[in-house]
């Protein structure tokens, strides 16, 4: 394997274990979330250390909104303060925020800052942070096949012409590197409907370190994992060996 392999070139993380993490010291579940905010700086230096190129982090699925009335009141809250907080950090270390998932749930507030935060951000360019928010991998999917299915209403396809290729340009992340590695944390193996079209070759890593733990040594360990695994991508490993 190639140094340059050994890197990937894009990490999405599913940053489990918060509500474990601070019911462990006797506190409430949206204090883990509080404690969570600091490893999620971490990983965004780490990542641009070693020079990954994007990282797409799942902070809150389409899922969540069932979770109780005060705890999503807490991570919107988080949401909008984190938001205010780091978007000038993001900028004066050349990181570009984008915001996946379907925003339209979220009231105007919200969706005003995090069209600034990408506006300001827009042009930066020494890593891609995405934060998957009101995201799930069936609605990725289903709203790839409407614009196809819109486009091919309006004549500008023919159904003939929808390929993976095609589909996948459709898809959420379709303008970055293919992702190479998932990571989740707290201990759970399941994908939880995140990245389900992105995930088809990538390398599933799973750890037990609870998020708010997930420290630079941990992220390490994630790509060391992933720098001795050998990739086939359905051939044979005399075939990638060649």
């Amino acid at each position: 394997m190639t140094a340059n392999s050994a890197i990937p070139r894009h990490v999405a993380i599913i940053m489990d274990g918060n509500g474990r993490w601070a019911k462990q010291r006797g506190k409430i579940r949206t204090f883990g979330h509080k404690a969570g905010v600091e490893s999620v700086r971490n990983a965004v230096t780490f990542a641009r250390k070693q020079g990954i190129e994007a990282l797409t982090l799942f902070a809150f699925s389409s899922e969540n909104w069932n979770r109780p009335a005060e705890e999503v009141g807490v991570l919107m809250e988080l949401f909008n303060l984190v938001l205010k907080s780091e978007v000038k950090r993001l900028h004066k270390n050349d990181v570009r925020l984008k915001v996946v998932g379907d925003t339209s749930r979220f009231d105007g507030k919200l969706i005003e800052r995090i069209h600034a935060a990408e506006a300001l951000t827009a042009d930066n360019q020494s890593l891609v942070l995405n934060i998957a928010a009101n995201y799930g991998g069936r609605w990725d999917i289903i709203q790839a096949t409407r614009d196809c299915a819109e486009k091919v209403r309006d004549g500008q396809l023919e159904i003939s012409d929808i390929d993976e290729e095609l589909f996948s340009r459709h898809i959420c992340l379709a303008a970055l590197p293919q992702l190479d590695l998932l990571i989740r944390t707290g201990g759970e193996s399941r994908v939880s409907n995140f990245l389900l079209w992105q995930l088809a070759y990538s390398e599933l890593y799973f750890t037990p370190t609870l998020w708010p733990d997930f420290d630079e040594e941990a992220f390490g360990q994630a790509l060391s994992d992933f720098a001795a695994r050998q990739r086939r991508f359905g051939m044979t490993s005399e075939q990638v060996e060649v």
